[in-house]
């Protein structure tokens, strides 16, 4: 499925009914009283959050979303029917702007979370309200108010538990292909990934996480060189950062600072993650190449790395799991938050 993480849409709430101008008609009752109902209230545009969707290719196929309007007022003082409200579905991790403004109107984050972005227009009052010892035939009544209408634009950042992190073509894709059933793009050539790729990494009956597989980021990524900062966003919202390094990288520590300086520089709070590091390829180097990598010290707060070959298979499963370890024990320090 394409990955789409951009759309404009027009949302029209419903109008309110108008009120009805009406007199009692009853045998005997030659001059009866004003009975004009009230009109019903419009449908409200609700945006509602699910956790089941990934991405906003529907909204690239239909961008005008309008609700029901309220129905007039009757006689005998009836109220006009309600319009039906419309909820609109959208990922988890949405971000809603006011396309004129670009204020943010909602951050969609939790599965079900709803926000009424557009309101429907109250009825119109029928010529009973109206009605006063001093004008006791009213023969007028009230449009119903015009709902609120307004241009969304919709910005989805990808929320999964893992960000794996690294530069083109050090094997994110290969890797995110091998521990879930995601099927990437894979080549042997930079920015092979020009979206981000979610896995689901499955390690028991209900015991998962979800891995996202970000553009390569280069030297400069976070002032817009390469694929920019457009791919950067989707890692704010991931509890770990996976770093990969390929293996037969002449330099490694200093290529895991440029990763490093990028992500600080986009986001200073980026770091404070948990974070695992590990080599890519390790099929392809000798032992004596390993011996000298794992000598390298990444800092401090930085884990010992792993070694991983997503094509033998090496170092897979305890990369798995550990991952899976660290996005359980943060999971369950939200939950104790809560």
């Amino acid at each position: 499925m394409k990955f789409i993480d951009y759309a404009k849409i027009y949302v029209k709430a419903g109008n309110g009914g108008k009120g009805l101008v009406s007199f009692r008609r009853e045998k005997y009752v030659p001059k009866g009283g004003p009975d004009g109902g009230n009109g019903g209230k419009g449908g409200d545009i609700v945006l509602c959050a699910n956790k089941h969707l990934t991405t906003l290719l529907d909204f690239k196929y239909r961008k005008h979303f309008k609700a029901e309007n309220g129905k007039p007022g009757g006689p005998n003082n009836k109220t006009g029917k309600n319009g039906k409200d419309l909820i609109i579905y959208l990922p988890c991790g949405t971000i809603v702007k006011d396309a004129r403004s670009g204020e943010i109107l909602v951050d969609l984050v939790y599965h079900n979370q709803k926000f009424v972005v557009a309101k429907g227009g109250d009825g119109g009052r029928g010529n009973a309200e109206f009605a006063t010892p001093t004008n006791q035939t009213p023969r007028y009544a009230e449009d119903g108010q015009v709902g609120e209408e307004l241009e969304l634009l919709l910005e989805l950042k990808v929320i999964a538990d893992v960000g794996i992190v690294g530069f083109p073509n050090v094997g994110k894709s290969t890797l995110i292909s091998v521990i879930s059933s995601a099927k990437p793009k894979i080549a042997d050539y930079p920015f092979t990934t020009l979206v981000p790729n979610l896995g689901v990494v499955r390690i028991g009956l209900n015991q998962n996480y979800v891995v996202a597989d970000i553009p390569g980021l280069i030297e400069g990524s976070s002032e817009g060189k390469g694929l920019g900062i457009q791919f950067l966003r989707h890692i704010e919202r991931t509890k770990i950062l996976l770093f990969l390094i390929d293996s037969n990288d002449i330099d490694p520590k200093q290529s895991f600072k440029t990763l490093v300086k990028e992500l600080k520089k986009y986001d200073s709070t980026m770091l404070e993650k948990e974070k695992v590091i590990a080599f890519s390829k390790i099929d392809t180097i000798s032992k004596e190449r390993w011996l000298q990598l794992q000598k390298i010290s990444f800092g401090k707060g930085f884990p010992k790395p792993l070694g991983i070959s997503s094509l033998k298979g090496v170092g897979i499963q305890e990369l798995k799991y550990l991952l899976w370890q660290k996005v359980e024990s943060l999971r369950k320090s939200e939950f104790s938050l809560k």
